[in-house]
């Protein structure tokens, strides 16, 4: 199964990347399924029932969230309704929408998809570990799914790598979101689970974090907000992760960064090409 993951979606100049590139990526690569993080698509912050049509128009089988969930307040009502829509499972009891969830692939596959927030400089939620630990063993992977995917939208490596090293052997990829920056430590661990700490961010890298640079700067400098935190608007980076996941276990064989336009250095999945 080929699957990519595309990193978090920042503003307006994000999601066009997104809308141009992901259709050609499905053609061009044969891709069976895709997951967009969509947690910073209105502005910057949240996401909305019309960008969510539109991410999942233009090619993602589903949109996943994490700490800007519901910043948009529309989200608490149409999360509901969403199913291919999925915030962090670890919320509280009684929180709108759902963690989880089990799609088909275009090869026919049944991809269980996990969201989770890590809790180091996060807001405080129940525990991750434990949490997909339940969905897991719930639907295994081979048992229940053909494939096992985990969007961990956390903050600290350290946390990102204990979770994957936690989950190796048991899902096919943990792919770490919500810093904006890609790391190179994209691999297979041992027990056959795809893993990168951050895939980065589809948006404007001249920036920071996604952000025009002035207000941040500002804010460093003397801890005093002038203004709003506005998405920068310049080319974007559609950044992520492809993984080659082996049909008869539903373990990766190979994983590779992706990255396409914008200032970044540019990356392909070699092994698709």
């Amino acid at each position: 199964m080929r699957l990519l993951f595309l990193g978090d979606v920042v503003g307006r100049s994000g999601r066009q990347a997104v809308m141009r590139e992901l259709p050609r990526l499905r053609e061009r690569y044969k891709l069976d399924f895709v997951a967009v993080n969509g947690e910073n698509s209105a502005g910057g912050f949240g996401i909305t029932e019309a960008i969510c049509d539109e991410l999942l128009a233009a090619g993602a089988d589903v949109v996943t969230l994490g700490n800007h969930s519901f910043d948009q307040k529309e989200a608490l009502v149409f999360i509901e309704r969403q199913d291919r829509l999925l915030r962090p499972l670890n919320y509280p009891a009684g929180t709108p929408g759902r963690g989880a969830g089990l799609y088909r692939a275009a090869n026919g596959a049944e991809v269980l998809v996990m969201n989770a927030m890590g809790l180091v400089f996060m807001p405080e939620l129940n525990d991750p570990f434990r949490a997909v630990d339940r969905e897991v063993e719930a639907c295994a992977l081979k048992r229940g799914a053909d494939a096992i995917i985990v969007d961990f939208h956390a903050e600290a490596t350290s946390e990102k790598q204990a979770f994957a090293a936690y989950l190796d052997g048991r899902v096919s990829c943990v792919v770490g979101t919500h810093t904006h920056a890609p790391t190179s430590d994209d691999r297979v661990l041992p027990g056959g689970t795809a893993y990168v700490s951050d895939i980065g961010m589809c948006g404007d890298y001249d920036s920071v974090l996604g952000m025009m640079k002035e207000e941040p700067i500002n804010r460093f400098l003397t801890k005093i907000p002038r203004g709003r935190f506005e998405p920068a608007s310049g080319p974007a980076t559609v950044s992520g992760l492809a993984v080659e996941i082996d049909d008869a276990t539903g373990l990766a064989r190979r994983v590779a960064p992706l990255r396409i336009g914008g200032v970044l250095s540019q990356a392909t999945p070699h092994f698709w090409e």
